[in-house]
């Protein structure tokens, strides 16, 4: 074995350049949540370029290339849609120019995250010439829409496509430590009605704003109580926006509305969370509910889901993780750090829904993640081109 993890390492750094170059070619595409077609239909050409067995697009959107046709599944996945660039100004770089240049490929979604991916095809390249493990099928998925509502592409590749492999490996950027979990999310709209009055005599009225406001204030100290779990941390849970209506502005607002971005930690479920803040208002003739996101793909087919996105993490010795920290100390010869994301990812339903074991392992620094200025080593490609390879050797059904 150690002498196929020597060919693996040697033909990661032999197609380094290759990996960078694929790379940019994905970074130059803009590619916002539902308007990825150009950007899937050129990693489906890098996939073929590759020698994938079979490479389709899926009537999601979705980019899955196949290599082998064993019983053993294992999936890599990475999303190819990103968010878009914001203030320009605070970048002193083309974000979509894909420039190669003091080690690193720069722009919009080197690291969140079409690095990944770009491995991952050159992981396919090194098993073609290495030989594919026997009885092992690797799909590798450039995904869609994971920005605008996590997890929904792999919703539809489990629920629609029936793809259910035996593991995933996440390659959203974990700055190449092996990641084994993350809270959970869920987005809620709270929802306060008033009586409209005129604003001379606004003791005729009920102001929505006014219960909003009371209720906002209850909200941020259940922040505080909420409670938190030793390796995912607290849960949390934050007003991101407020609106309000009332028939003018010389009068009292008989609408008013909150959106709860609630994160949610280990042993917090939607109910749990929706019960917290029914408490919070009750009286106030307000509701709460859990928003659904539904939109429409770029290959014009609508799907969607509830913004529900559970919180999951698999122990430390899963086999599925043992065998990532395998492949890695036979490759780098030390041990990796095993840690958790900040954020969250298609996990939230991979794993959150549908118990598939998720471990993540990505390049790139996550705190490069939507900000300016983003890019990532050449050297972290390189690495994690190895890693995806020498996994699906240490690869064992769970």
């Amino acid at each position: 074995m150690k002498e196929i993890y020597n060919r693996i390492s040697a033909l990661s750094g032999k197609y380094r350049d290759y990996t960078a170059s694929n790379l940019s070619r994905l970074v130059q595409i803009r590619s916002v949540s539902m308007h990825e077609r150009e950007v899937q239909l050129e990693l489906k050409r890098q996939m073929e370029e590759a020698g994938f067995d079979e490479v389709r697009i899926d009537g999601l959107g979705n980019v899955i290339g196949r290599i082998g046709n064993g019983k053993r599944i294992l999936a890599i996945d990475g999303h190819m849609d990103t968010v878009d660039v914001g203030n320009a100004a605070n970048w002193s770089f083309d974000p979509f120019g894909g420039e190669i240049r003091d080690g690193f490929v720069h722009g919009r979604g080197s690291v969140d995250q079409k690095g990944g991916p770009a491995a991952a095809v050159t992981a396919g390249r090194i098993l073609k010439e290495t030989g594919v493990p026997a009885d092992l099928t690797l799909y590798v998925v450039g995904s869609v829409m994971e920005e605008d509502c996590d997890g929904l592409c792999w919703k539809y590749l489990v629920e629609e496509e029936g793809l259910r492999p035996d593991v995933v490996i996440s390659t959203e950027p974990t700055n190449l430590n092996i990641y084994r979990g993350h809270r959970g999310r869920m987005e809620i709209a709270v929802t306060f009605n008033g009586v409209s009055c005129h604003g001379s005599a606004p003791e005729r009225g009920k102001n929505a704003i006014y219960a909003a406001a009371r209720a906002a204030l209850e909200i941020e100290r259940l922040n505080e109580r909420l409670p938190a779990d030793e390796f995912l941390g607290k849960g949390s849970v934050t007003i991101s926006e407020i609106r309000s209506g009332s028939p003018s502005l010389c009068a009292v607002a008989d609408f008013a509305r909150l959106h709860l971005d609630r994160r949610l930690t280990w042993g917090e479920t939607k109910a749990t969370a929706v019960a917290e803040i029914e408490e919070i208002i009750k009286g106030m003739d307000a509701r709460a509910e859990v928003l659904h996101y539904d939109e429409m793909a770029y290959t014009g087919l609508r799907y969607g889901m509830e913004k529900y996105y559970p919180t999951w993490k698999i122990p430390e010795d899963h086999p599925a993780v043992m065998q990532g920290v395998k492949a890695f100390r036979e490759l780098f010869g030390r041990e990796p750090l095993v840690d958790k994301w900040t954020f969250s990812t298609n996990g939230v339903t991979i794993n959150g829904l549908y118990g598939i074991p998720v471990i993540g392992f990505g390049p790139g620094n996550e705190i490069l993640a939507h900000a300016p200025d983003e890019k990532v080593p050449v050297e972290h490609l390189e690495t994690a081109s190895a890693f995806y390879a020498a996994y699906a050797f240490a690869f064992q059904r769970p």
